[in-house]
């Protein structure tokens, strides 16, 4: 028989393309229910297996085998950076606790980075491109770790990295009508020309100067909640590889096991 999506010949007896992969009567009973006008269902149960399973691959790798002092050290790492990430979260925006930490002269260069590789784009892009320049850097790191590299707990900590500037920048979009937050080289926006203060220039070109607080607490609460995914994430590879190291078998949504 011809598969009638590819046009491969194949045994007249086969339920399911071995070329392309179709399954014969569901691709025939889309076919068919375009052909007639009916609505089609978003997904199959193809769609969904094939999803998870590059969740699986990408997100839940982990080695078969697991070095025991890389094992551990990885624990300890995850719990300084737990108990590290639970300061953030419970700190309130105002305290702006992210803009005196020591991760936020980690995120510095790239903010300032991002100005300079913006600046073509014009004056708002530049000004914006502080903000998403400390944004990208982790968002990168987390690509090359689950693509490149295949290390999944290296990726966890990047979403923690990327989750904590969501947060870094919160106070700074709320300090954009008081202008009372010290500014790099100790300015604050008031001495300071029209358009040093980021996110005073941002809103206002935008028209939206009137909600800094709201968009803060928007920048805040998504980083919260990025950083509660990083810890499930961190969390539940490291209980994968735990059970590896222990020659027990991992049950549930993990690849090939």
């Amino acid at each position: 028989m011809k598969c009638p999506k590819c046009s491969f010949e194949q045994p007249d007896d086969t339920t399911e393309c071995m070329r392309c992969g179709i399954v014969y009567e569901k691709y025939l009973k889309y076919y068919d229910a375009a052909l007639v006008g009916k609505e089609l269902p978003v997904t199959d149960e193809k769609d969904v297996s094939n999803f998870r399973n590059l969740v699986k691959n990408l997100l839940l790798y982990v080695p078969d085998e697991i070095n025991p002092f890389i094992f551990y050290t990885r624990v300890l790492f995850f719990l300084i950076f737990f108990i590290w990430g639970l300061k953030f979260i419970f700190s309130p925006l105002e305290a702006n606790y992210a803009g005196y930490s020591f991760w936020h002269l980690v995120n510095l260069p790239f903010h300032e980075a991002g100005h300079i590789f913006f600046r073509p784009l014009g004056r708002l892009m530049t000004s914006l491109g502080g903000s998403i320049g400390q944004l990208l850097m982790p968002l990168i790191c987390l690509i090359v770790f689950v693509v490149k590299t295949k290390d999944t707990f290296a990726a966890s900590f990047s979403l923690w990295w990327f989750a904590e500037n969501w947060m870094d920048m919160a106070p700074y979009m709320n300090d954009a009508r008081s202008l009372s937050m010290p500014l790099l080289g100790g300015n604050t926006g008031p001495s300071s020309p029209y358009g040093f203060h980021d996110w005073e220039y941002i809103l206002n070109e935008l028209g939206m100067l009137r909600y800094d607080h709201t968009v803060a607490s928007i920048s805040h609460n998504i980083g919260i909640t990025l950083m509660i995914a990083s810890f499930i994430w961190g969390g539940y590879l490291l209980f994968k590889q735990y059970k590896i190291s222990a020659g027990q078998p991992v049950k549930g949504f993990g690849p090939n096991r």
